[in-house]
């Protein structure tokens, strides 16, 4: 069972195959508010470990042991500030969180927030996800971490914390690193072996919290920390720092995922029959005869590696939930959207995801199979996250087509 699957939104503004493939009514697509792109943004740096080369910081510390980058962004500024990122908590399409510690007491509720505690008042967090989606510079800063795969990015999380506000010690069960924003603030770490929580607390704080190491992270620093290192940043007045994670899904989920994938495909032909039934004395007993039949069926069941990568292309290429694309407001013909692309290029949405494996392309949970011309241009858009004018000129009949449809639906700018 070798086979890529077609699922474009029933709102889209096609109903036609793209390259090849008939399409499926799935996703919706509704309305959210954008900025113009500015993908200008980003400082481009050689290394982002400091004196520790791209290949000494995956043998000797990825997925291993912490790293403090002092001045990984030299003159590192903000992109976004405060008032910013209080806007941003404010709508119902970004998902936030307020954490206070007033009196000793921990609280955390759930945004949006029409108002928030007053930036004088010390011990409280405000945190906010995907700010990349939202903001071309926050994007811009986050794709200087692609030199970890796309099928690993998660997103970037700003941090805003008034003085003494933290979310307590905690670990995370993913790669992140802490990069220093806005002002400073006091990291403690560990690699204790004991993780237990307190109980009963609204936040997954650590019983028993022992650092080790202890650093004041400044404007520009940054701290890599491994999956399950404990640690506990506290705001030395009032800072923002920024979460680059990365996503490390639970074998459960994907298990469970990838079973409703292949629920959507196999095909068991035939009905249950027992012509050899024998007259019972036990009427309520399931009979091992129709146990054993039944399983000899389940059994026929198969899967490849080429299964697990379409449905991880789809899976690790959704976007998530409180995620939707904004079309433009102007339809473009598509004769006007390949003059304005092959003038000005193509760029993808942040919100976009892209990834591709061998012939199989993946776009916000759809998959596509793609020839080998087709491939490369496809593969490029996917890996540069845009398209030159002459790589949107190079572009065979078909790519054009679905690059037009990718635009009717706020997937790609022109």
């Amino acid at each position: 069972m070798g086979w890529a699957r077609s699922r474009i939104g029933a709102d889209s503004l096609y109903q036609i195959a793209v390259l090849g493939l008939d399409s499926k009514a799935r996703r919706k697509f509704y309305p959210c508010p954008r900025a113009t792109p500015d993908y200008n943004g980003a400082m481009k740096k050689s290394s982002l470990f400091g004196d520790v080369t791209p290949q000494q910081f995956f043998r000797d510390y990825w997925h291993k042991k912490p790293l403090l980058i002092r001045n990984a962004f030299p003159g590192f500024k903000a992109p976004v500030p405060r008032d910013a990122l209080f806007q941003l908590a404010a709508s119902d399409e970004v998902e936030s969180r307020l954490i206070t510690h007033f009196d000793n007491h921990w609280e955390m509720q759930h945004g949006p927030f029409d108002q928030l505690p007053s930036p004088a008042k010390p011990q409280w967090t405000l945190l906010v996800q995907g700010v990349n989606l939202h903001d071309e510079k926050a994007d811009a800063l986050l794709q200087q971490f692609r030199l970890i795969p796309d099928a690993r990015l998660d997103d970037l999380m700003i941090s805003y914390a008034t003085d003494g506000g933290g979310v307590g010690p905690h670990f995370d069960s993913y790669d992140v690193f802490l990069l220093q924003a806005h002002g400073q603030r006091r990291w403690q770490i560990g690699a204790q072996k004991n993780l237990d929580l307190i109980e009963g607390m609204p936040l997954k704080i650590l019983k028993r919290f022992k650092p080790q190491e202890e650093f004041v992270l400044e404007p520009g620093d940054m701290l890599y920390l491994p999956p399950h290192f404990a640690h506990d940043g506290v705001a030395v007045g009032e800072c923002m720092t920024y979460s680059i994670g990365f996503r490390a899904p639970a074998y459960q989920e994907l298990g469970e995922a990838f079973l409703q994938f292949m629920a959507d495909s196999i095909e068991i032909p035939g009905r249950y029959a027992d012509p050899d039934l024998t007259a019972t004395a036990r009427p309520a007993e399931i009979g091992d005869a129709m146990v054993s039949r039944i399983a000899e069926e389940i059994r026929k069941i198969r899967f490849d590696d080429e299964d697990i990568a379409i449905f991880l292309g789809e899976f690790l290429s959704e976007p998530k939930p409180n995620v939707f694309f904004q079309p433009p407001s102007r339809k473009l013909s598509l004769d006007r959207f390949m003059q304005s692309a092959s003038k000005r290029g193509l760029a993808l949405s942040p919100k976009t995801r892209m990834l591709y494996r061998g012939k199989h392309v993946f776009i916000n949970g759809e998959s596509f199979n793609a020839g080998r011309a087709d491939r490369k241009v496809l593969a490029l858009l996917a890996d540069q996250r845009r398209l030159g004018p002459e790589d949107v000129l190079s572009a065979s009949a078909d790519v054009v087509e679905a690059l037009h449809a990718w635009h009717a639906s706020g997937w790609l700018f022109a």
